[in-house]
């Protein structure tokens, strides 16, 4: 079955999404309150559940976080290269630099999932573990050049403690009682599903009135250039198939929706933001697809 195969469920339902948003009178309240329902309990019981459950060969798996962090680290770096590179207006570049190193966890759980099946979606869970705070911490500094609180709304973060639960339920040795663990299961099998409606319901291709080159640049180094970081690094460590594909997945994301909240709370230029997340996601439609083949 070719990677396109296997990855159009999921961006169909990414169009569900944008065409249910636009063609339904449910309101923007409705889609509020779906995102939180997915962001504090759907999804932090898909990490739990998968991190806590499957076995990890932390041999080769640390070989992959080194991948998968190498390459936040690699975007974070050239997107703060297009500061000197690019004239741009007030806090154009502060708002749009986290576009360059912060992904979509519902596409990644969901592009894993249907590579690798639970053993892909834990290995993708550990790595949004790790990548989380890093990419929290880089995009808040752009905003606003310090830290304060930082530390504070990472502990509180959902997705960060729900992983970080699994992975020390799953070192201690504990068992999910079944009941439960059923339970958790049918909530994660919910959570991807509904978490690409959302990410359709959230695309706006507007708002690109100026710093086109800047546009064009960040969404190269997301969509382009960290995955072949990803693909490159990961071929030299040699990394089993599956493991190289979930680390070049994984470079390859487009940019988490978050970005414009972020952006937005702290006084950014929103639209622009918005833009360069709605068309990403678009774009990746045709680039993840060539990134994963290339990894097979």
């Amino acid at each position: 079955m070719s990677i396109a195969t296997i990855l159009f469920p999921d961006f169909a339902l990414i169009l569900l999404g944008f065409l249910l948003m636009r063609f339904t009178d449910w309101g923007q309240q409705f889609w509020s309150g779906l995102e939180k329902l997915i962001y504090y309990f759907l999804f932090p019981a898909l990490l739990f559940y998968t991190t806590s459950r499957t076995p990890f060969d932390f041999g080769t798996t640390g070989k992959m976080l080194q991948v998968a962090l190498i390459g936040v680290a690699c975007g974070i770096a050239l997107g703060w290269l297009a500061k000197p590179l690019f004239r741009s207006p007030h806090m154009m570049f502060e708002s749009g630099v986290q576009t360059a190193f912060r992904f979509n966890s519902y596409i990644a759980l969901a592009i894993a999932s249907r590579l690798a099946g639970e053993e892909g979606t834990s290995l993708m869970a550990l790595i949004i573990g790790f990548a989380v705070p890093i990419c929290n911490m880089a995009a808040v500094h752009a905003l606003v050049h310090r830290g304060g609180g930082l530390l504070q709304e990472l502990a509180k973060n959902p997705l960060l403690m729900a992983t970080a639960a699994g992975m020390t339920f799953n070192l201690l040795g504990l068992q999910v009682p079944e009941v439960i663990g059923a339970t958790l299961s049918r909530m994660s099998n919910a959570s991807i599903a509904v978490g690409l409606l959302t990410v359709g319901a959230g695309l706006r291709l507007s708002g690109l009135h100026e710093a086109k080159g800047l546009a064009i640049y960040f969404l190269a180094v997301k969509l382009l250039a960290l995955p072949a970081i990803g693909y490159v690094l990961g071929r030299w460590m040699n990394l089993p198939p599956m493991q190289l594909q979930i680390a070049v997945a994984f470079c390859a994301l487009p940019t988490a929706s978050s970005a414009y909240v972020l952006a937005a709370r702290m006084g950014g230029n929103g639209p622009f933001v918005a833009f360069l997340i709605s068309a990403g996601t678009v774009l990746s439609v045709f680039t993840i697809p060539v990134w994963l083949a290339l990894a097979r």
